[in-house]
């Protein structure tokens, strides 16, 4: 169905699959965990694994095995800069037009780290808050426009900074089609993508966890946005799309689903 309006829009909220075993990202994933197996439940989900041998089998997002492929060493972050908080709030705006200029590797480093990077090397902790610091979610950046980077799809390695190619070539006509032909999407010189898996968060907050993992993408969105006008460039939180197809773009393993689309450029003068 095609979308009735561009930008902002709530990824649709599905109900929460049923508690119990599925096979998940990497191996049997546990479900929400929370309820014990006897009575009603055990009768309606037979040979149950136990709790904990469920918790220890869910595999975190960041540990997925990938084939080989490309690292690409992002600049490192800054951590201050000519914008305070309060300026980039009041200047925000959901940005849909762009100037015809590529972003900058640095430009998108920075990006990537207000989204998902690492704050604090002690404990992990990243720039935009998880439940439990589970950190569910991933970040992939679809490069149409980008110096120094080919044009192709990218997964946000977060613990060695780096960008993982996982795919070649020009994909952003294939991502605005499964946002509905939002067509000023097409005019982005890359897009930022926030997928997660449920699953890694419900083994702790079970049928909490997509109200959660949702949260956290709100989170992510949020800081993208502010660090993008920080550095004169603009964006929109995007969530009409059709999640089947924008899985097979990314080449998503079972178990992760996408949230969220956030086409980013340079603001007009």
């Amino acid at each position: 169905m095609r979308p009735t309006g561009a930008g902002w829009s709530q990824p649709a909220l599905r109900r929460p699959a049923p508690w119990g075993v599925g096979r998940g990202r990497s191996g049997w994933q546990g479900g929400y965990g929370t309820r014990k197996a006897t009575g009603r439940h055990a009768g309606e989900v037979p040979g149950l694994l136990p709790l904990v041998l469920m918790s220890a089998l869910v595999t975190p997002p960041t540990t997925g095995a990938r084939s080989r492929a490309e690292l690409i060493e992002l600049p490192p972050p800054a951590t201050d800069g000519e914008i305070a908080v309060e300026e980039a709030l009041a200047e925000r705006r959901s940005v849909r037009s762009w100037a015809r200029s590529p972003l900058a590797l640095e430009e998108v480093s920075q990006l990537l780290w207000a989204a998902q990077g690492i704050t604090d090397r002690r404990d992990g902790g990243r720039a935009a808050p998880s439940a439990g610091a589970l950190y569910p979610l991933e970040i992939y950046l679809v490069a149409t426009s980008v110096t120094g980077l080919e044009p192709g799809l990218y997964r946000y390695r977060v613990a060695r900074r780096r960008l993982e190619r996982t795919a070649a070539g020009e994909l952003r006509r294939r991502l605005t089609a499964a946002a509905g032909d939002q067509d000023w999407m097409d005019r982005a010189p890359a897009a930022l993508v926030v997928t997660g898996v449920v699953a890694w968060t419900a083994k702790r907050y079970g049928p909490w966890a997509r109200r959660y993992v949702l949260m956290e993408v709100g989170a992510v969105a949020e800081n993208v946005y502010l660090q993008a006008t920080a550095l004169g460039l603009g964006t929109t939180f995007v969530g009409a799309f059709d999640d089947e197809a924008v899985a097979e773009l990314l080449a998503l393993p079972a178990g992760e689903e996408p949230f969220a689309i956030l086409p980013v450029g340079r603001r007009r003068r």
